[in-house]
């Protein structure tokens, strides 16, 4: 199965995601219950546009349990396709567990401030991007300035007089 599975997933990534989804399916028929399998198909169909039909997958690879990088990649993309799909607050709970879960991964932020976004929570949004900013930017400018970035990000809407 292992290597079907890498075939698989080298298909998807030369942009033949429609031929990977085959080949997971003829997988799925004898290994359903295998967490690394329906994780693939989830990701998947999430390239072919199908998030609706990638939550399942999402959801039952995490509740089998997957290794520490596949959950990482699983939670996101779950988090990620429940936003796209409009229900932000199973979103913004995932992915702020994952948040939680893994906080040197900085993608888990990026992806909650738009959650935040679409729930109208603004000021948290942004307060996550600029912490995010000044902490990973390799840009000089942002980098002479990052002390000041990281403390207005949360007082934004503060006046001084």
């Amino acid at each position: 199965m292992e290597d079907k599975l890498k075939a698989a997933v080298a298909l998807r990534n030369a942009d033949k995601a429609e031929e990977a989804k085959m080949m997971l399916f003829e997988l799925y028929e004898q290994n359903a219950g295998d967490a690394e399998l329906l994780y693939q198909l989830a990701w998947t169909h999430d390239v072919l546009g199908l998030e609706r039909v990638a939550v399942p997958f999402y959801e039952k690879s995490l509740a089998l349990g997957l290794p520490s990088e596949q959950r990482v990649g699983a939670l996101l993309g779950l988090g990620s396709t429940y936003r796209t799909l409009g229900e932000y607050e199973k979103s913004k709970g995932l992915l702020m567990q994952a948040v939680q879960e893994y906080p040197e991964n900085k993608e888990f932020p990026a992806f909650l401030a738009m959650t935040l976004h679409n729930l109208g929570e603004h000021s948290q949004a942004m307060e996550l991007l600029l912490k995010l900013l000044a902490e990973t930017s390799a840009d000089e400018g942002i980098r002479s300035y990052s002390k000041a970035i990281s403390y207005y990000s949360d007082k934004l809407e503060q006046v001084w007089d």
